[in-house]
């Protein structure tokens, strides 16, 4: 018979499901931006607001996913006394809203 798991410091385990929450604000927030632009941006050219308006609310749901299955790794890593995975999608995440940036920029001068 296998002995018993160590129990974990509760600290880090709710330490580790306030990161996956503040993910999921995260995730809430840019969708909660794409949908406003769907709805509150006017453009001279309807397809510019669709541009705008729907690369937040598909960074949202990337976000949420990801944050569930970081905080389902995370969690795994703890219990079997591995160090923790480096956040592999901060770098992506970054480079996406710089990319993002010059794309609603472009928008605005091309309907302006």
């Amino acid at each position: 018979m296998a002995a018993p798991a160590e129990q974990l410091d509760d600290r880090f385990v709710l330490a580790n499901e306030r990161t996956f929450l503040a993910w999921v604000r995260t995730a809430l927030g840019f969708m909660a931006a794409g949908i406003v632009a769907a709805k509150a941006l006017n453009f001279e050219h309807e397809w510019l607001r669709w541009l705008v308006a729907v690369p937040p609310i598909v960074a949202g749901a990337l976000v949420a996913g990801d944050a569930y299955a970081r905080w389902r790794t995370y969690d795994a890593a703890m219990r079997a006394g591995r160090p923790l995975p480096a956040g592999r999608g901060l770098a992506l995440l970054a480079i996406g809203m710089v990319v993002y940036a010059v794309v609603v920029l472009t928008a605005l001068l091309i309907d302006g």
